[in-house]
């Protein structure tokens, strides 16, 4: 499977969950929804999310995503997928919580690290 990966807070997974479709605040402002690779995932949660609790990773099969998806970034060896349109949550395999070390810091997801 080809996954990406996207971080959220637990409140607004659940709430997407419900509507069967989920937005980012980013979708508005930037016009496409952040997301992640494996190697990416961490340190996107520590810049973008450090001090926040109940902060998932939601696990995407990019080919079931019904929007446009485009690698993007400053550095073509680091890339980033963006989703251009609201994500279909037919296309999540599933959410894992992200918890921290002893450091405070979030750390990989024991579930994710294969």
């Amino acid at each position: 499977m080809n996954t990406i990966l996207h971080i959220t807070l637990a409140d607004r997974w659940t709430k997407a969950k419900n509507l069967g479709t989920y937005r980012s605040d980013t979708l508005a402002t930037e016009g496409f929804i952040h997301c992640s690779t494996l190697a990416q995932v961490v340190g996107s949660a520590n810049r973008f999310f450090a001090g926040l609790e109940d902060v998932v990773i939601v696990v995407i099969d990019r080919d079931r995503v019904t929007a446009e998806i485009r690698d993007e970034g400053t550095d073509p060896r680091n890339l980033f997928p963006h989703i251009y349109g609201e994500l279909n949550i037919d296309a999540v395999v599933k959410a894992v919580d992200l918890e921290t070390g002893t450091d405070g810091l979030f750390v990989m997801p024991k579930e994710l690290e294969n």
